[in-house]
Order: C-alpha cells, then sequence, then structure tokens
C-alpha cells in the first residue's frame, strides 16, 4: 500500500487500537451499571437494513419488554462499525450490532480478550454494482476503472480488493491498474450519478439505490460468492468480554429479544419491511422508497447464526490483503465466539443450537451445514 492508504487505514483504525490499550490497562468494570435497582445495557446498533432486529425492536419496544422492568436498555446509534467497536472496548457500550470486519480487527487489537462474537444477526444483502454506461460486462472489463467502497478496511472494501485480486487486478496503491476510492455511502450515491466511479461494492439498501436511482446494474450478488447456500455474515452481536462474563443474566435476555425479532422478521416480511421503514424514519427522519426497500430485503437473510467459516474466511481475505494485523503472524481469531447463551436460549425455545456444524435458520426450522465460503 502506498503512504496514502497506509495513512488513511491508519486513521481509520487507530481509535480501534487506543481503545484496545485502554481496555488491557483498565481494570475490570464489566458489572452493569445500575440506577437504584434497576440495570442499565447499553447496546450499540446502525440505522441499517442488516441491522432491522435492532431497529424494529428498540424503536417498537419488544427489546425493552423482553429485558423487563429491573434492566433499562439505552440504545446507542453509530454509523459505522469502527466507532462501535473503539465505544465497546472504552466502555461506552456493553452490546453492539456490528460487522465481521470491525469486530475482528477489535478483537486482534485487544489481543483476544476485549470481546466475543454472542450471536449472528444476518447474512447477505452486498452487491457489487456497476454503471449501465461503464462499459463492464465482465471482470476482463475492469482495467483502468474507479471503483468505490463504503470505509477503508471495512467488510465491503476487504471484500472488493480480494475480488479484485481473485480475477488477476491489483489496486493503484499496489502498483495496478485498478482505483479503489473509500467513501461513504451517500457520497457513493453522488459520485455514481456524477459518473465519477464505474461501480461499487455497498451494503443494502445502497445497492438498490444505485440500481433504481443511478441507473446501475448488479455484476455481482456477494452471496453468489460463498458456496454452498450463499450465506456469509454481514452483522453480528459482540459484547465485551468482561461484560459478558459478569452480566450473563442481562445478555441472555437481548439474545433472546433478538432470536424472536428474526423469528418474527423471517415469517412476516411484509409487515417488517413497513414496520423497519416506520423505525428508520423515526431514526434518520427519511424513508426508503418501498420498491428499492424491498429489493434491498429480498437480498439479506436474518439469522441468529453467526456463521463462523465466513468469518473466518474474511479474516484470512483481510490479513492476505495486508488490512489485518499486517507484519505479523497471522492472527488466530478461533476464539473470538461465545455462544454458551445463544444455545441456552435456543434450546429453551426447542430450536436447534448452533455447534461447529448446525445452523439456526431463524425461521423456526433448522438446516445443517455451514457455508464453508472461499470466495
Amino acid at each position: 500500500m502506498d503512504n496514502y492508504t497506509t495513512k488513511k487505514l491508519t486513521i481509520a483504525t487507530i481509535g480501534i487500537i487506543l481503545a484496545a490499550m485502554i481496555f488491557l490497562h483498565s481494570p475490570v468494570v464489566g458489572y452493569a451499571q445500575t440506577s437504584g435497582t434497576t440495570k442499565i445495557l447499553r447496546v450499540g446498533y446502525f440505522p441499517n437494513v442488516n441491522h432491522a432486529q435492532a431497529v424494529i425492536g428498540f424503536g417498537t419496544g419488544e427489546f425493552q419488554k423482553e429485558l423487563g422492568s429491573n434492566i433499562q436498555v439505552q440504545p446507542y446509534i453509530f454509523n459505522a462499525g469502527s466507532s462501535a467497536i473503539q465505544a465497546l472496548l472504552a466502555n461506552r457500550v456493553d452490546v453492539t450490532y456490528v460487522g465481521p470486519g470491525p469486530a475482528v480487527n477489535g478483537y486482534v487489537a485487544s489481543q483476544g480478550n476485549g470481546l466475543r462474537v454472542i450471536s449472528g444477526a444476518a447474512s447477505g444483502g452486498v452487491v457489487f454494482v456497476v454503471r449501465n454506461d461503464s462499459g463492464i460486462k465482465s471482470p476482463k472489463d475492469f482495467a483502468n476503472k474507479v471503483f468505490a467502497s463504503p470505509q477503508l478496511g471495512n467488510t465491503q472494501d476487504i471484500a472488493l480488493r480480494n475480488y479484485l485480486h481473485s480475477k488477476g487486478y491489483q489496486t493503484k496503491d499496489n502498483g495496478g491498474n485498478v482505483t479503489v476510492t473509500p467513501v461513504d455511502n451517500p457520497t457513493i450515491l453522488t459520485l455514481f450519478l456524477k459518473k465519477q466511479i464505474d461501480g461499487a461494492w455497498v451494503p443494502e439498501p445502497w445497492g438498490a439505490r444505485l440500481v433504481n436511482e443511478a441507473g446501475g446494474k448488479i455484476l455481482v450478488d456477494e452471496s453468489t460468492l460463498w458456496p454452498p447456500d450463499g450465506k456469509f455474515v454481514t452483522t453480528n452481536i459482540v459484547a465485551r468480554t468482561d461484560y459478558l462474563q459478569q452480566n450473563p443474566d442481562v445478555v441472555k435476555k437481548l439474545l433472546a429479544a433478538n432470536v424472536n425479532e428474526t423469528l418474527w422478521i423471517n415469517n412476516h416480511t411484509d409487515d417488517a419491511i413497513k414496520l423497519f421503514n416506520t423505525e428508520f424514519q423515526k431514526l434518520t427522519g427519511k424513508t426508503i422508497k418501498e420498491n428499492e426497500l424491498k429489493q434491498a430485503w429480498s437480498r439479506i437473510q436474518f439469522t441468529y447464526d453467526p456463521l463462523k467459516l465466513s468469518l473466518f474466511q474474511q479474516a484470512n481475505n483481510a490479513y492476505d490483503i495486508g488490512f489485518l494485523a499486517k507484519g505479523k503472524p497471522r492472527p488466530d481469531v478461533s476464539g473470538i465466539y461465545d455462544l454458551t447463551l445463544l444455545n441456552q436460549v435456543l434450546k429453551e425455545k426447542g430450536l436447534q443450537t448452533i455447534e461447529s456444524g448446525g445452523i439456526g435458520t431463524g425461521t423456526g426450522t433448522s438446516k445443517g451445514g455451514l457455508a464453508e465460503a472461499i470466495p
């Protein structure tokens, strides 16, 4: 990577590293904050489609109902995974919904001590959209093109760079002839409309927006790169390790709420879409066009399974292209999971527990076989 890219990557990750240092050198403070006899649970999430359980569950009060009157939930809204992980490691939130890339970065930066993935939330919902007039019909047309991703080193950025590498291309910062420009999703839409980029690797609903509002077409649905069943994690629930160990009763109730919301969303798609848009408007002051939201929704699978193997593969991809633990041995992230409480919840609800090879689909039924995903 050139100095410019290295500088941007450093800026994007330095907060996580500093937060991890604070975590490693601070006394254990994981007990739930209390207000009188009421415990306080601080939960982060994004106003994104792939965080639908949180958007709906917190907005409607269903999560608070599941947690009960002696636990007061305090939601915190984030717009970037690195910010959420910084807050988690700095003890400003206790649990957060977040993508696999930031979760792995936080785990590695805290030397495996700072956090644990305790549940899945969403799979899929990521597409590579190119302009119809870009001249791109297949990967053989990528030379000298300009593509965008939402954030340097984030989950979609790594996926795009890994895909380009798999097709024989190098980015310009590595001496190649393809440019990757990391900018936020609203700016991606603007650049797409102005024809200043040729394509973008984005999460939904931005894929649907680029297609419907900016003359784009889907070149790659990332789910097609994850055999055998197209499942790959895009959102997990992550808890600070000390908080998890000292407040299992609180975390278990949150996981039960997430499982309930996942089941409801998957069994009431039309109602869930409408309710999501209502709650999304409360958070952002805007709504998503109904046709775009339905298109985006159709490419996402809501699941409490964390899809372990896909996270491990994404971590390997990030390391291989120099975005994780650069200059150090490949990190071991096998200890990032603690699914004990999730499996207790699933067992109590009569649902299949999640072992090394089992999957709970989040529909009230179950299927076997994790996607051994190698994009």
